[in-house]
This record gives C-alpha cells, structure tokens and sequence, in this order.
C-alpha cells in the first residue's frame, strides 16, 4: 500500500488494490451529480447509475477501513439519504454532522442552510473518537459571549465549548480568486477537524477523491498519512505540488492542533492540560464572558504564524466574515 501519495485515476481500480482493514480514516466528498465542471468527469448520470457507482465505492471505504476507524462521506442532504441507507447495512451509524455552508435561495422550497457529513463507525464498540473543543463565540464589537449561561459562567471551559454535530464556525472558500481550479474545493480547517476527531498521529487517512488534495494537507499538516486518489491528471499535480510546499508543523507544546495564524481553531479536549499554561486566563473564572483568553507570546509554545499553502489560501473565517 502506497502511503503519502496522489494516485491517479479511477477511484474504483485504486480502492481494490488496497488492503481490506488498513485504514484508519476514509473520507469522500464525491460528486454532486448537479452537473458540476470538472476536468475528467461528466458530473450527470442517471439515478440508477450513479447510485450503484456509489453503491460500489461506498463498499469499498468500509472494506479498507479498520475495526477502530470511521467512515466520513459529505454531500447534500438528497445524496445522504442514500448513502446513509447502503451505509446502515455495513457499518454502524454515529452522526449526521450539519455544516452551517449552503445559502443560495432555490426558489419553492425552503432555503438550504447546510452541507451534510454522514460520520459512521466500523463497528462503534471498537470506534476511536476524541471529543473537541473550538473557541468561544463573541459579540465582534463588545467581545462578550454570544451565548449566555446564566448561573453557570463560573463552570465554563477556559478555551470554549465542546464541538457539537452542528458546526457554524468554519467558513467555505467563497471567492473564486482564493480558490484552486476546482468546482468543489473544502476548507483545510473541516478536514483537520474530522481527522483529530477520529485518528492519532501515524494513521492512515485516505481520500478517493482527492481534487486538489485538501484532505491530504490535513493530514500533513497533524503528523498523519494520507493516501488521495484523485481522477484528473491536472487536480493531482495540483495536488502534489501544494503538498511539496507543506510542513508537518501543527503543533502547539507537543500536541496536533488545527491553527491559523497565531490562533487555535479546534484542539482535543484530552490536549487541553498540556496547552493552558500556553494561555492568559483571567483568574476569575466568570470574566470569560467578557475576556478572550490569549496566547503567551513570550511562550515557546506559541505557535509559529503558520504559512499560506500558496496565495489562493485565506483564514476561513476572513472569508466568512467578509461575505
């Protein structure tokens, strides 16, 4: 098995040559069938056609995945439904994950307001999972929490809330000048989230279609493997040459964090003990709700400001915010 490679071409021919029960993550964002425009692929077949094609790679995802791993699979909710029925007779169901990303009025029903990603278990009992924690939300101008606790602000967790299946905090690249050439890239930052959700450093994350390698930057950038298979000969050099380009560097006092500049965006909650001597926390607990811990600058443990993958690539939230 070829680890920290692009392999090109078709998705079903790689995923056959691999392993049964080798990978530690699988995780697919296929096409839409919505007559996107990619390179190599005709995105409208059939209903029928399409849905034993994913029948098929699906299949394959659960075989190459591990007793203790997980299977990821985004898309919109139409497609999900589908997936999630061929998925409840191979594997075991955990979440239905909303990502807070859809916008565009459709006109005679209701406005679509998220992207689906089904989360399911190899077999839950064996299921490696570690809880996550991501900032605190607050008001832009007054910097006080958007949410209010009431009686129970003394008991607030320094660094923020627990990761929830609803995620709002993590923004699509919405201006094509900051994107690759591609009709469906996704944020580095949802990747790094799925994958310090379900792996540890030295596992295997595989991608069966890689576009232009996002998912296999993620991986990178937090100390594990990747493996993308990616159709079009352009998305996979693309991809290659930004992985060229990429450091494993995301880590904060010796644990994998996914960063932006000076900022952590997500950590484990298992972390936290050996990152909070990394932070200004206010010494009584209740003014979290009107201060923002910050990093110790004087800190080794402060992180580097990370590096652009190339010019295309801005903070998520920059982009959420300016739109």
């Amino acid at each position: 098995m070829q680890l920290d490679e692009i392999l090109e071409g078709d998705c079903l021919e790689h995923l056959r040559n691999i392993p049964s029960e080798s990978v530690d993550v699988t995780f697919a964002d296929p096409p839409f069938n919505l007559g996107k425009k990619y390179n190599s692929y005709k995105d409208q077949r059939g209903l029928e056609a399409y849905l034993e094609w994913c029948h098929d790679w699906i299949r394959e995802l659960v075989r190459v995945t591990k007793p203790t791993g997980s299977i990821f699979i985004h898309n919109i909710p139409k497609w999900l439904t589908y997936y999630a029925t061929f998925l409840n007779q191979m594997a075991d169901f955990k979440h239905w994950i909303a990502w807070d990303a859809m916008s565009t009025p459709l006109g005679k029903s209701l406005m679509p307001s998220h992207y689906g990603i089904l989360y399911y278990a190899k077999s839950k009992p064996h299921n490696k999972f570690y809880e996550l924690r991501y900032p605190h939300k607050r008001c832009r101008k007054c910097g006080y929490l958007h949410k209010d606790y009431g009686g129970k602000k003394a008991g607030l967790h320094p660094f923020g809330p627990l990761v929830s299946d609803v995620w709002t905090d993590l923004h699509r690249i919405k201006h094509n000048t900051r994107r690759d050439e591609h009709p469906c890239q996704l944020p580095i930052h949802l990747l790094e989230r799925v994958i310090l959700m379900s792996t540890d450093e030295g596992d295997v994350v595989l991608d069966p279609f890689s576009g232009t390698g996002t998912t296999a930057i993620a991986a990178k950038r937090l100390g594990r493997h990747y493996i993308g298979i990616e159709l079009d000969p352009q998305y996979a050099q693309i991809s290659r040459d930004k992985l060229i380009r990429e450091d494993v560097d995301s880590q904060v006092n010796g644990v994998w964090v996914s960063q932006y500049l000076d900022n952590i965006v997500t950590l484990r909650d298992v972390d936290w003990k050996h990152l909070e001597s990394c932070f200004h926390i206010p010494e009584i607990p209740e003014q979290i709700d009107f201060i923002t811990i910050e990093f110790d600058k004087t800190c080794d443990c402060h992180p580097t400001r990370r590096k652009l993958v190339d010019d295309h690539q801005l903070s998520l939230f920059e982009l959420g915010e300016s739109s």
